[in-house]
């Protein structure tokens, strides 16, 4: 497994953990190393980021999830579910079994628990897993997860959303596989090749307290229908929602990665 620690000055102080990723050799022991507390809220956050034309559906035990509707490629939805050690997660496309999470233990406090489920590799319908369990701060945080499967190269920019017509000059690259903090207001964020293009691009309306996911999808499939490299942005806040209108969509890129340490040592 590969991991990285993201120290975040912005103000204050924050350490955010790492994203998780798991992989089909872990099949039946997808640990998340939670705290067992129940009495408190857990909002369950899962990503279709597996390309496929059919939708998937998730079910907990017999329980199915989704069964109001089935989640779309690049769909995301929240789950409020009671949860428990042990409880599997089971991701179906028809009566075929896609992928198993298990959960081991649950945070000693209110959170949100991110999934997202994706191809392994551009050969076969493996599928991986990434996890997060974001931490309870005042600014809004950001996972920067790739879940793209070719020989494409591209990062994520995050940018001031242009005021007036005018392109903002000040942009932030991201880093995969870590979680950043910014203020709140509204931003563009590109996915930018190595040749200076932009590959995909869509908004971010930050909200304080809120917890954000930035995806790179696609695959480029040695077998079967390739995906184009693309951006999911989850959840969609409500712009009305930020306070000062249009002076917050002047709020500046905070974004300060003091450090990041790979734990590679750690399998």
């Amino acid at each position: 497994m590969t991991g990285f620690t993201a120290c975040l000055f912005i103000g204050l102080v924050a350490c955010v953990s790492a994203i998780r990723r798991e992989t089909p050799h872990q099949k039946g022991r997808h640990a998340v190393n939670f705290v067992n507390a129940l009495e408190f809220k857990h909002r369950l956050r899962i990503c279709n980021a597996y390309p496929y034309s059919a939708a998937m559906d998730v079910y907990k035990g017999k329980l199915s999830l989704t069964a109001d509707s089935s989640m779309p490629y690049k769909g995301c939805r929240d789950f409020v579910t009671p949860l428990k050690a042990g409880d599997k997660l089971e991701f179906k496309v028809g009566d075929s079994n896609a992928g198993t999470f298990s959960v081991s233990d649950l945070p000693n406090n209110d959170a949100v628990l991110f999934l997202a489920i994706h191809r392994h590799d551009t050969l076969g319908t493996a599928v991986s897993f990434e996890s997060h369990v974001f931490a309870n701060l005042l600014n809004a945080q950001v996972a920067i997860i790739d879940t793209y499967k070719g020989t494409g190269k591209a990062v994520p920019e995050i940018m001031d959303a242009p005021v007036g017509g005018k392109k903002s000059k000040r942009s932030e690259r991201l880093r995969f596989d870590s979680v950043v903090a910014v203020n709140p207001g509204v931003y563009d964020v590109a996915l930018v090749g190595q040749d200076g293009s932009s590959k995909a691009r869509s908004s971010l309306v930050a909200l304080n307290r809120e917890s954000y996911v930035i995806m790179r999808t696609g695959v480029e499939a040695k077998q079967g229908p390739s995906y184009p490299e693309d951006i999911v942005i989850y959840p969609r806040s409500d712009v009305a929602a930020l306070q000062g209108g249009a002076a917050a969509q002047k709020a500046m890129v905070s974004v300060l990665l003091a450090a990041v340490a790979a734990i590679a040592s750690v399998a």
